[in-house]
C-alpha cells in the first residue's frame, strides 16, 4: 500500500516559445518515495523539476503540495530543496559554512546550528571535513556537501537534477548506493532526474518514463523492464529484440513464422502485436533442439558475458549468454513463455 500522496500534478503543460516540452502530464508523488523522472535529453523531465521546484511556472494546469495549489508560489516559500548536477556549492565557503548556510539565513542559533551541521556531515560520511575548502574536495565529496546543504533545512521532497552525471563510472555507481541509503535514513521523498536506465532501475521505488513531453509508462523498476506497456520503453530500457508478430489467442503469440506459448491476455483474436525478447532471456542450445535457428554472426566479450548477433530465417537476434562460441557456428535459441512480452502496437 502506498503512502500518502505529497506532490500530485495535474494537466501540467509548459511552452517555451512555440515549442510545448510538457503535454498534460498528471502524476502522483508520494511520502517517502523515491521517484525518478527517466528519459532521453530533452525529453521534458528537467521541467517537470523545475515546475515542482517553482523555478518554472506551469503553463496549463496545478502543482498540489498536500492539497494545495503552490503553481504560482516563489521557490523560497516551497517545502522542498534542489540538488543540481554542478552542486552549485560556495567557493568561498568551507565545508561547514556552505552546510550552515540556510540556517543563518533563518537566523538560528549557533549551538542549533552546530548540532545540525554534525549531524547532517555524519550521515553523508563529511565528519571531520569542516573547515576543508569544498574546491579541494573529489566530485563525490562535493556530492555530499551539496546534499547535506539542501536536508538540513529538512524539506519535506528533495529535488536531485541528474547530481552524479559528472561522477566517474565507479564513483557513480557508489554514489547511487549512498543516495538510496541517505533517502531511507531522513524519511523523505526524492524525485531524481536522470536519462540514464541502470541508475533509474537500481535506486527507484518508482519510475517515470517520459518521452518529447509525455508520461510514456509509470511502473516499479521490476514493471518496467519486465512488462513494458510502449515501443519506447523497450527500447530505452536496457537492451531488447522487438520483433512483429500476432497474437493467436490468449497465451499463444506467433512471430518468426513460429508459435510460441506465452502468458499475455487480453488481445483481440490475430491482433498485430510487437513482442519484447530481451538478450538475456534467449536460451541458447543444440540447434536440433530448438524451433529458432540460426547462425551466429558477430561475438563482442562484455566483460560478464559474451554477445551474439544471431541470424535467423527472418531477422537477426541480439542474444547474451556466458558461454563461448565460435562465429558462423548454427544454433538453436528457446524462450520461456514468462520471458516473452507482448505489446500492442503503439
Amino acid at each position: 500500500m502506498k503512502n500518502k500522496t505529497i506532490i500530485e500534478l495535474r494537466d501540467i503543460s509548459k511552452n517555451f516559445g512555440e515549442q510545448q516540452v510538457l503535454r498534460g502530464i498528471n502524476l502522483d508523488i508520494y511520502e517517502n518515495e523515491f521517484l525518478t523522472l527517466l528519459g532521453p535529453s530533452g525529453c521534458g523531465k528537467t521541467t517537470i523539476l523545475r515546475i515542482i521546484a517553482g523555478f518554472e511556472e506551469p503553463s496549463n494546469g496545478q502543482v498540489l503540495f498536500n492539497g494545495e495549489n503552490i503553481a504560482k508560489l516563489p521557490p523560497y516559500k516551497r517545502e522542498v530543496n534542489t540538488v543540481f548536477q554542478k552542486y552549485a556549492l560556495f567557493p568561498f565557503l568551507n565545508v561547514r559554512d556552505n552546510v550552515a548556510f540556510g540556517l543563518k539565513l533563518k537566523g538560528l542559533d549557533d549551538d542549533i546550528i552546530n548540532q545540525r551541521v554534525d549531524k547532517m556531515l555524519t550521515m553523508v560520511g563529511l565528519k571531520g571535513y569542516e573547515k576543508r575548502d569544498v574546491t579541494r574536495l573529489s566530485g563525490g565529496q562535493q556530492q555530499r556537501v551539496a546534499i547535506a546543504r539542501a536536508l538540513i533545512n529538512e524539506p519535506k521532497v528533495l529535488l536531485l537534477d541528474e547530481p552524479l552525471g559528472a561522477l566517474d563510472a565507479k564513483l557513480r555507481k557508489g554514489m547511487q548506493i549512498e543516495l538510496k541509503k541517505i533517502q531511507k535514513e531522513v524519511g523523505i521523498t526524492f524525485v531524481f532526474v536522470t536519462h540514464d536506465q541502470e541508475e533509474a532501475l537500481s535506486m527507484s521505488d518508482t519510475i517515470v518514463v517520459i518521452n518529447d513531453g509525455v508520461i510514456q509508462q509509470i511502473g516499479s523498476p521490476m514493471d518496467i523492464y519486465n512488462e513494458p506497456e510502449k515501443r519506447f520503453v523497450a527500447e530505452f530500457i536496457g537492451e531488447s529484440n522487438i520483433v512483429e508478430g500476432n497474437m493467436i489467442r490468449d497465451c499463444l503469440v506467433k512471430f518468426d513464422g513460429i508459435e510460441w506459448e506465452c502468458v499475455d491476455k487480453g488481445f483481440k483474436p490475430n491482433e498485430e502485436i510487437e513482442a519484447v525478447l530481451r538478450p538475456e532471456d534467449m536460451d541458447v542450445v543444440d540447434a536440433d533442439k530448438a524451433k529458432l535457428t540460426g547462425k551466429i554472426v558477430s561475438k563482442v566479450f562484455m566483460g560478464v558475458h559474451y554477445e551474439y548477433l544471431v541470424e535467423t530465417k527472418y531477422r537477426k537476434y541480439k542474444v547474451h549468454t556466458t558461454e563461448s562460441y565460435d562465429i558462423g557456428k548454427k544454433i538453436g535459441l528457446t524462450i520461456d513463455p514468462y520471458d516473452i512480452q507482448v505489446m500492442h502496437i503503439s
